[in-house]
């Protein structure tokens, strides 16, 4: 099992800045990638950045060039740096990580962190 604790959300003006930290425990040896995901009210749950094991990076077009991703030298730590927050940036956002069991994908989830940004 991995287990997944976000930590760094709150309320934020528009323009400012956030960081959300995720916490990695457990089994984390064969982690194949991290990322972070967000849900807005009434949406669906969308890919915000992600990061591989070899720190090969994917962010959304909707945060290119505002939101970085990165991991710790521990690589138990994950962050999501986040810089001109826009009011359409509000959401739970959900820590991810995954590896591969028995052949098969499985996503570990955590708790959430509520970001709210305020115009």
């Amino acid at each position: 099992q991995v287990q997944l604790v976000e930590s760094g959300g709150g309320l934020v003006q528009s323009g400012g800045s956030l960081r959300l930290s995720c916490a990695a425990s457990g089994s984390i040896f064969n982690i194949n990638a991290m990322g972070w995901y967000r849900q807005a009210p009434g949406k669906q749950r969308e890919l915000v950045a992600t990061i591989t094991s070899g720190d090969s990076t994917n962010i959304a077009d909707s945060v290119q060039g505002r939101f970085t991703i990165s991991r710790g030298n521990a690589k138990n730590t994950l962050y999501l740096q986040m810089n001109s927050l826009k009011p359409e940036d509000t959401a739970v956002y959900y820590c991810n990580a995954n590896r591969y069991r028995w052949g098969a994908l499985v996503d570990y989830w955590g708790q959430g962190t509520q970001v709210t940004v305020s115009s």
